[in-house]
């Protein structure tokens, strides 16, 4: 078979065509082919259907590769089998979009062919799309957080879950954090499932403060973040033993509880997955049988807005919700209420802008050789790693808190290096919203 010969498999009574099935999806630390990778989405289907099945999904493609960019197709493609089924999303944006559903093991050959390394479902079912069945716990460690840190937070949401008559289920994220996804009755909005879910990251801060943040900007967060609006609609998170874009080709892996204390997410790739999965079957097997009530987190909502806890940011594409507060960075907020001082103006900076974020990080790495007396000086969580999503596409952003860097001594704003945001031409270019 030449390297451009496609390879036909037949799966469970459907024929899936894989297009370059040689080609290099990875090819650093561990080396795969496309080919490769939907050997190993079969290997594992059982387990990675129980976390898409019947739901819609995103299509996430790498299709150069784990070391390209990757790029965001919701709409599914026009060319699709007339197996695969699909539904009508609609978006806060007021838009729609008709996804990709995959129902089975040929559907999952099928997307992966289309180079989705990733597997990146909703929380609802096909057939209710607007109340989802899952709350989805997502620990997000900030840099210089270790995965001590990660484990005993979500050991925590583990203890609160319990305590409020809730089944939490772990996984690692594939990269530095860790899930926490729990399987909910389909009773509640998405407004409401985000709003318990808002709840359970306050209430795990004031439990854990040294360790935990639901702060929404990077710049007030420390220790590990709960993403509190990945709950929110059209948000999604890579589901169970999705393969991540990272050199050892790290997979999301589900875990019991008993071994998250000593558990290592290095130790979890594509190379050992199958070993693991046909030894010990999937862990979270039986979470459908799991559903439980979302009232105990919204009743701690409920408390949280009498003590004058209003609602928390939203992610900057929704529209401004009641209740919510200014939806600005710290840094530039100015204080509306004529009694509260002025929040201080945050010394930030700009290092490195691109669709890698290794490309990025070396580009960290020569700024603090650049200024080596600054770099001396900083916290942990002085070095803001943003994940930058736009339209389509992805890229990394690195920002520079100099709070702890004596104003004499701070370095300017310079020309970030590299400088490759993918999305600087499409906002130059847009017409402003100003009236004349």
């Amino acid at each position: 078979m030449s390297k451009d010969e496609a390879q036909l498999l037949s799966i469970e009574g459907q024929e899936v065509r894989v297009t370059h099935p040689d080609k290099p999806y990875f090819s650093r630390e561990t080396k795969l082919s496309k080919l490769d990778l939907v050997r190993y989405y079969l290997s594992v289907a059982p387990g990675a259907l129980a976390g898409i099945r019947d739901r819609p999904i995103v299509l996430k493609r790498f299709v150069n590769g784990a070391e390209a960019e990757a790029f965001y197709q919701k709409r599914a493609p026009g060319d699709r089998p007339s197996w695969m089924r699909t539904v009508t999303l609609s978006f806060p944006s007021g838009r729609t979009a008709e996804e990709i559903v995959v129902d089975d093991a040929a559907g999952l050959a099928w997307i992966v062919n289309l180079g989705c390394i990733e597997l990146h479902p909703h929380p609802v079912r096909s057939a209710d799309l607007d109340h989802p069945d899952e709350l989805r716990v997502d620990l997000d460690p900030g840099p210089g957080v270790g995965w001590t840190d990660v484990r005993q937070v979500a050991l925590e949401v583990k203890q609160l879950l319990e305590e409020l008559g809730l089944r939490g289920w772990p996984k690692t994220s594939g990269s530095r954090g860790m899930h926490v996804n729990v399987r909910i009755e389909p009773r509640w909005t998405f407004s409401e499932v985000r709003r318990a879910a808002l709840a359970l990251s306050r209430a795990v801060e004031r439990r854990v403060p040294g360790l935990a943040s639901s702060k929404w900007w990077k710049e007030e967060r420390h220790g590990v973040f709960l993403d509190y609006n990945q709950n929110a609609k059209d948000r999604t998170t890579c589901s169970a033993y999705s393969v991540r874009p990272l050199p050892d080709a790290r997979v999301s892996t589900p875990l019991h509880w008993h071994e998250v204390p000593e558990s290592n997410p290095a130790d979890f790739t594509v190379l050992t997955m199958p070993a693991r999965f046909a030894e010990m079957g999937d862990p979270h097997a039986s979470m459908d049988a799991e559903a439980g009530s979302l009232e105990p987190l919204l009743e701690l909502a409920a408390k949280d807005e009498s003590a004058g806890l209003g609602d928390a940011p939203w992610p900057p594409h929704f529209r401004k919700m009641e209740g919510e507060s200014p939806r600005v960075a710290p840094s530039r907020a100015r204080s509306a209420a004529k009694k509260a001082p002025p929040r201080t103006k945050m010394p930030l900076i700009v290092v490195a802008n691109s669709p890698s974020k290794e490309a990025a990080l070396s580009g960290l790495e020569r700024w603090k050789n650049k200024h080596p007396e600054a770099a001396a000086l900083l916290a942990v969580d002085d070095v803001l790693v943003d994940s930058m999503r736009g339209t389509s596409s992805t890229w990394t952003r690195i920002r520079i808190n100099l709070r702890h860097v004596p104003e004499e001594q701070r370095p300017a704003q310079e020309t970030p290096d590299p400088d490759d945001d993918p999305t600087r031409e499409w906002r130059t270019g847009r017409p402003s919203r100003r009236k004349p």
